[in-house]
């Protein structure tokens, strides 16, 4: 697709741009400082660099599209989330492993699972190629899946035997995909189950808002806990 300058009175072509140019950033600051972790948290920072990578690619993509189009790029947001979410989910398992909590495989099966039933009836919903109710409804339990592994599945038993710092980032990760993840149902509900209440370009804003935080913040996180880890193990 050909470039398309972004007019100065396009707020969601801003956010677009402004996301593009945080998840580049997020890329570089998360691969370097993989580099002077521990080893067992290089795998962690390498995973949370790859989510920000994907995601800019993508979001150079969706920002060319909504600047030539105005409309909202589905397509390419769920190729996006198809990738990074299965990633993000993947940061629980390897962070309990990494801290040495006894993890199983089965974790990561259920964590996996859940992702892929949202992504892809929620897909199917936006792209009406089933019932919209239905493929949401169906998408929702994939999110509950994913929610009771980390809050009371087995997931969420290995983060209570895992030390204080682990924990802790392990709740941090745990209240964003239970709020800042609530944001996309949402927009869902009032985009396209109450046919466009809301307008593609507050939607589309919020949404760029939440994959801003949901994956540059959900990094950092595991950034932080690296750190702090890997000080305490040089002295």
């Amino acid at each position: 697709m050909e470039k398309m300058f972004l007019q100065s009175g396009d707020l969601t072509g801003v956010t677009f741009w402004l996301v593009s140019m945080a998840m580049i950033a997020a890329t570089v600051f998360f691969l370097y400082e993989g580099l002077s972790v521990k080893k067992e948290w290089r795998l962690s920072l390498l995973v949370a660099g790859l989510v920000t990578l994907v995601a800019a690619v993508h979001y150079d993509y969706m920002r060319d599209f909504w600047v030539a189009t105005n409309q909202t790029p589905v397509v390419y947001r769920y190729i996006d989330w198809l990738i990074t979410v299965p990633l993000l989910m993947i940061e629980f398992f390897i962070i309990l492993r990494a801290a040495g909590s006894a993890v199983g495989n089965g974790s990561f099966v259920r964590l996996l699972f859940g992702t892929l039933i949202m992504l892809v009836f929620g897909y199917m919903g936006e792209a009406e190629l089933m019932n919209q109710a239905l493929a949401f409804g169906l998408g929702m339990v994939g999110w509950a899946v994913i929610i009771y592994e980390i809050y009371a599945g087995a997931a969420g038993t290995a983060a209570k035997e895992a030390g204080a710092a682990v924990q802790s980032a392990f709740s941090a990760m745990r209240w964003i995909v239970l709020v800042g993840w609530a944001i996309y149902p949402a927009g869902y509900i009032a985009g396209v189950l109450m046919e466009g209440a809301v307008g593609a370009e507050s939607l589309n804003q919020v949404y760029n808002l939440a994959d801003f935080v949901n994956k540059i913040l959900f990094g950092l996180i595991i950034w932080n806990l690296a750190v702090k880890d890997s000080e305490q193990a040089s002295h």
